[in-house]
């Protein structure tokens, strides 16, 4: 129930415009099929009637099949299910051999300990991980590989 922001890794730009392309062509595809809309929560359907069939409110990873939306009986287009990420997570992690419980969320502990592995200030990574207090991004030094033979002391930043 929280807005984030997170980085968009360059290497994954181009795949990403490649896939909202497509979603801008199956979008066409569904208003020339009399469909084309997503679920507006109400105030905003109210304020804006058509904006669920604009282009900019489709979902970028949206599901193979329209459905009928329980709310308003109108058939839609939904976004693909978390549950069927969860399982390729589940199944890349078989595929590469790791033994350890793995999902979605272990991406998530994983990212935030690359990230302060790599130099990331720490307040920095509390707001791309939406935690509300610092102790709890914290969390993550504590599994952070440390070899204390690669830190460079600051004596050695110093001209010579």
């Amino acid at each position: 129930g929280k807005d984030r922001t997170t980085i968009l890794p360059r290497n994954l730009q181009d795949e990403l415009q490649t896939q909202i392309e497509a979603v801008k062509a199956l979008h066409h595809q569904d208003l020339e099929e009399g469909f084309g809309g997503v679920y507006i929560p109400e105030a905003l359907a109210r304020k804006y009637p058509k904006a669920g069939r604009e282009t900019g409110w489709q979902w970028v990873f949206p599901a193979r099949e329209r459905s009928l939306d329980p709310r308003s009986g109108r058939e839609l287009r939904h976004h693909v299910l978390e549950s069927g990420l969860q399982k390729a997570v589940k199944r890349a992690a078989e595929q590469a051999g790791i033994d350890k419980k793995t999902g979605c969320h272990t991406l998530r502990h994983s990212f935030a300990t690359h990230m302060l592995e790599n130099g990331v200030n720490i307040r920095l990574l509390q707001e791309l991980l939406g935690h509300a207090d610092v102790k709890t991004t914290e969390i993550y030094t504590h599994v952070m590989a440390r070899d204390i033979r690669q830190l460079q002391s600051p004596l050695d930043r110093l001209p010579g």
